[in-house]
């Protein structure tokens, strides 16, 4: 074979579409388009319009919703930090948290927090300390057993469940020592 004998596999390439070239061609004069109106111009795209007929999203009923609370959290296998310990990425022995991850390239960003997932648990070997969000428990099992430690932070979400619990205690100490002081304060009566 010679350089100019290589093509393309059949069908590789398609002839493009030559459009307005005569009557004979089926797409002469106005190119496949119709006469005039809003299709026949550059630049249209009816996104959802079906022409009338009630489109996909409003047939179907609207479901669930997104919560502006959610915490998104990076995830790591057991056998990606195996392979950061082989590449010499992170030292064995050393702590390991989100930040350390993505300092040494592994993560790209923190999120909300780092969750380690155990697929890879069976040839983890490394010894490591990990500061973590949330971990499963073959990833703790295998991590334990290769000499390492993991420890569980809170996450934002269990910090606003604290001050919730707070806001709710110091509600009842006010209540309590208004009841003591005398009864609460009297309703004001009703505007006429």
């Amino acid at each position: 074979m010679k350089l100019n004998q290589i093509r393309d596999n059949r069908g590789a390439r398609k002839a493009p579409k030559r459009l307005g070239r005569g009557i004979g061609s089926g797409l002469g004069k106005t190119s496949g388009r119709g006469g005039k109106g809003q299709t026949a111009r550059s630049g249209v795209a009816l996104n959802g319009f079906e022409g009338g007929q009630t489109p996909i999203y409003r047939r179907l009923p609207k479901r669930g919703f997104n919560n502006v609370f959610r915490l998104r959290y990076q995830e790591i296998n057991l056998g990606k930090l195996q392979w950061a310990v082989d590449e010499k990425r992170v030292a064995e022995g050393s702590t390991v948290d989100a930040a350390s991850l993505v300092k040494a390239g592994i993560l790209r960003r923190e999120f909300d927090g780092l969750r380690v997932l155990g697929d890879g648990a069976d040839d983890f070997k490394a010894k490591l300390n990990l500061v973590v969000h949330g971990i499963t428990a073959t990833a703790k099992a295998a991590i334990e057993k290769a000499g390492g430690s993991v420890q569980v932070i809170e996450t934002k979400r269990e910090r606003v469940e604290a001050d919730k619990a707070a806001k709710k205690e110091r509600q009842a100490k006010r209540k309590a020592k208004e009841a003591k002081k005398g009864g609460a304060k009297p309703a004001a009566a009703p505007a006429a």
